[in-house]
């Protein structure tokens, strides 16, 4: 009688769990697919990055999710409150998509940009691909200069910078 009870409890607890794993999915906005990658210090130690030395890239998506044949990316911004995304999000999104790519030995056919209230599904085309390339070669340049114009208007975005100490008398905020 007391393993019969013990099972139930048991049973009782395994539904409960899953009823709010499955609510907390669904909160994530996470698609179906199973998760096989979290950059999450939560829940574990953190994953290596990924790395893609053709590009001189190295990341690590927050997910990585398995969907039929494809590993699809996906990047969460919780606070971001947005109808469309944020060409930046959408660059990032792109590099993790390459990272990807090389990691897995297939390109994914999208990435997806969590918000707060939507999903976008981000299509990693040729498109974006070259966008990506030219920001990469882009910043490549700029490296190798001795100092770099701000790119910004936004005194939010460099109060929050950590190389704003580099920016002298150009740094919105002090």
């Amino acid at each position: 009688m007391v393993l019969f009870v013990l099972a139930l409890l048991l049973l009782a607890a395994a539904v409960v769990l899953l009823r709010q794993s499955r609510r907390e999915r669904a909160a994530s906005g996470l698609p179906r697919g199973r998760v096989v990658y979290v950059d999450s210090r939560a829940w574990r130690k953190p994953p290596e990055p990924l790395r893609a030395p053709t590009y001189g890239l190295v990341g690590r998506p927050d997910y990585i999710l398995r969907e039929g044949r494809f590993t699809i990316p996906v990047e969460s911004k919780p606070m971001r409150h947005a109808a469309e995304p944020y060409p930046a999000d959408v660059l990032q999104l792109a590099a993790y998509c390459l990272l990807v790519e090389e990691t897995a030995g297939r390109a994914p056919p999208h990435g997806l940009l969590v918000y707060s209230e939507h999903t976008f599904e981000i299509p990693f085309d040729a498109g974006l691909r070259a966008a990506l390339l030219d920001t990469l070669a882009e910043m490549r340049r700029a490296e190798a200069q001795s100092s770099v114009r701000r790119s910004h208007d936004q005194p939010a975005r460099c109060s929050g910078c950590g190389m704003r100490r580099h920016c002298g008398r150009e740094a919105l905020v002090r």
